[in-house]
Parts: structure tokens; C-alpha cells; sequence
């Protein structure tokens, strides 16, 4: 719970319509899948020549991009890792994310 509070300048207020701990007015909301624009792509440059799928492009919340990346790794049966907006997957599972991309309502469009 300090934590919450941690960077909170206010101290006290007598404003009873004041709340401090409202949600932050700069956080982006994750728009509809019909409106994201998702690319697909291989990558195993600096994985010692291993091929890792790539999901880039999300805009939203991480919370949202985690479990689109929860549901991508459950789906494709590997591991992998959400990391600076991206989801990597192990291995070559480019036109399976796309196929499921599509489904969940993404548009997307595959690189290289």
C-alpha cells in the first residue's frame, strides 16, 4: 500500500472531492483489436542462430500485452517473454500467431 504512494506530493486536503490515488491520467488505454496493428516476424540475430517469433506493434496497457502473450505462448505450446512491447516466442511459429492473431481480431501483417 506505500508504494501506491510513494511519488504522492499531497499530504492533506480538506477538498472532499479530492483523490489522489485515482488512476493516472496519462495511462493508455488498449484500443479494440480491430485497431491494432500487430507485425509478425522471425528473428535469431544474437541468439546463437536459434529462431525466435516476434510480436510487435501492440498499443496499450502491459497488463493487456501480458496475457495477449499468455495466451499466444498457451496456444503455441512454448515458452517466452514479454519484454519492451514486444512478445517473443521460441522457435518458428510465424504463421500459427498469425492464424491466431487473426482470430482474436488483430490486424496483422507478417516481416521477412
Amino acid at each position: 500500500m506505500a508504494a501506491k504512494f510513494k511519488n504522492s506530493k499531497m499530504v492533506y486536503s480538506t477538498n472532499p472531492d479530492y483523490n489522489d490515488w485515482e488512476e493516472e491520467k496519462g495511462a493508455i488505454e488498449t484500443p479494440n483489436p480491430s485497431k491494432q496493428k500487430l507485425y509478425v516476424f522471425l528473428d535469431k540475430k544474437q541468439r546463437k542462430g536459434k529462431q525466435v517469433t516476434i510480436v510487435e506493434g501492440f498499443v496499450g496497457m502491459d497488463d493487456d500485452l501480458k496475457s495477449l502473450g499468455k495466451k499466444l505462448k498457451s496456444k503455441c505450446g512454448v515458452g517466452g517473454t514479454v519484454k519492451n512491447g514486444e512478445i517473443m516466442l521460441q522457435g518458428d511459429f510465424k504463421t500459427k500467431v498469425f492464424n491466431i492473431l487473426v482470430d482474436l481480431g488483430y490486424n496483422c501483417k507478417t516481416k521477412g
